[in-house]
């Protein structure tokens, strides 16, 4: 079996291009599949040569492409080579006495300009063929970065899958006492490095959402006079209002052109969906049920809206045009439906489902049909999509303790706690960075 999308393959869940070979390395390398059980691939990932940063950045490499659950690094005590040249071929019979089926290797430059040269290349190491090979040029401070595209071009040529690891996530970070918490706005990069504040902590922040540029947020802001929506632009860090609502508004997000930004106004206990255009300000009311219309996720062409509603007695999902006509219900098994949101891919929803005094994370087709549930547990909740459509990051509580953020494949086989240590809750993805 060659290097083809074992994502696709674990589940046939999507279908997705596959990705080939060479001839005479079709037999020899791949990923093992056995009842709907993936085997990782055995990498390596020797430092990089050259200037310094050369073992941190392969390290990042090595965390990204280990968390996502379908490679097997190998232990850099096994390697049969140091201080590989990125101008000389691999020494491939030595590595393959270790069962590395591929290998990346590169060196690091320091230009006259003071900026970083990455020079990398991935390797099939039992046809001895080169599959890769890409030059990055970055500031000094930014290494983490390369390091993640590397990642992602890694990721993208063995599975067939865009990568994901080049990324940022905003959440709501929490700290202090469960019944008197302090909620901070918070950024960092999707493996934890270099979290930042971007409110702090005066007033409740909610579901913060990313533009589709990702330099750009909408959240939600508590405070004692009440509820406003707000922007907050990342590379300016100014935020502003989106004006003023009669009841409380709640559950921004942007439409995929970030044009837009569709929410809900409650009002006397009825909460019904709006959108509002960014250039002109004006809003366009798009449900008038009565009851609970809410969060509400666009699907990645813009044209149509998942949300939640409770008008047919219980929380379920429901898909609208993106006018607010023709909406129909999706969802259809037991339990509470609650928090949908669309995948970048177009092909699932994935939602929170509250069922038999527990909570999990579920996907199911635009639909409604193929509904898969990935978690179980006291309170999983707030599901968010890598950008390439086939990882979910969410929080998870347990009785007394504090949210904690985790991370799920499309399958449910690969779950892991994220890798930021701190409390936090309302994850959001960005897309991939430019």
């Amino acid at each position: 079996m060659s290097f083809r999308p074992v994502l696709a393959a674990l589940l046939a869940i999507a279908a997705v291009g596959l990705v080939g070979l060479p001839r005479e390395a079709r037999a020899q390398v791949g990923a093992t599949i056995s009842q709907g059980v993936v085997e990782p691939l055995p990498i390596a990932v020797p430092a990089f040569s050259g200037a310094g940063r050369g073992a941190d950045m392969a390290a990042v490499i090595i965390a990204n492409l280990e968390r996502s659950g379908l490679f097997a690094p190998i232990n850099a005590a096994a390697f049969p080579e140091r201080n590989l040249d990125i101008g000389i071929q691999p020494d491939f019979a030595g590595w393959k006495t270790i069962n590395a089926q591929a290998l990346v290797n590169g060196a690091i430059t320091v230009e006259g300009d003071g900026k970083l040269r990455v020079d990398f290349r991935l390797w099939d190491v039992f046809s001895g063929e080169q599959m890769l090979g890409l030059q990055f040029t970055s500031t000094p401070e930014n290494w983490r970065r390369v390091a993640h595209k590397i990642s992602d071009a890694v990721y993208e040529r063995l599975t067939g899958e865009k990568g994901y690891f080049d990324s940022r996530v905003v959440f709501v970070a929490e700290s202090g006492p469960r019944g008197n918490r302090v909620k901070r706005l918070m950024i960092m990069d999707q493996d934890g490095a270099n979290p930042s504040s971007l409110t702090d902590g005066s007033y409740v922040v909610m579901t913060p959402r990313f533009s589709a540029n990702s330099q750009e947020i909408t959240y939600m802001a508590l405070r004692p006079t009440g509820s406003s929506i707000y922007l907050f632009n990342i590379e300016t860090a100014r935020s502003e209002t989106l004006g003023r609502f009669p009841g409380m508004v709640f559950a921004p997000r942007f439409s995929p052109d970030g044009g837009r930004v569709a929410f809900s106004i409650e009002r006397g206990g009825n909460s019904d969906i709006w959108v509002m255009n960014l250039a002109s300000r004006s809003q366009t009311r798009l449900t008038s049920d009565p009851g609970i219309d809410t969060s509400p996720s666009y699907a990645p062409d813009g044209g149509r809206i998942v949300f939640n509603s409770d008008r047919g007695g219980s929380p379920q999902l429901y898909v609208m045009g993106a006018d607010g006509g023709g909406a129909r219900r999706i969802s259809y098994g037991s339990g509470r439906y609650m928090t949908p949101v669309w995948s970048p891919n177009g092909d699932f929803i994935a939602f929170t489902k509250q069922q038999g005094g527990q909570f999990h994370i579920g996907v199911m087709r635009p639909d409604g049909s193929d509904e898969r549930i990935l978690t179980t547990s006291y309170l999983d909740e707030g599901p968010t999509w890598a950008p390439n459509g086939r990882v979910l990051m969410f929080f998870r509580e347990t009785p007394g303790g504090a949210p904690r953020l985790w991370t799920v494949d499309i399958t449910g086989r690969i779950l892991k706690p994220a890798p930021y240590q701190g409390s936090g809750s309302d994850p959001a993805w960005s897309p991939l960075l430019n």
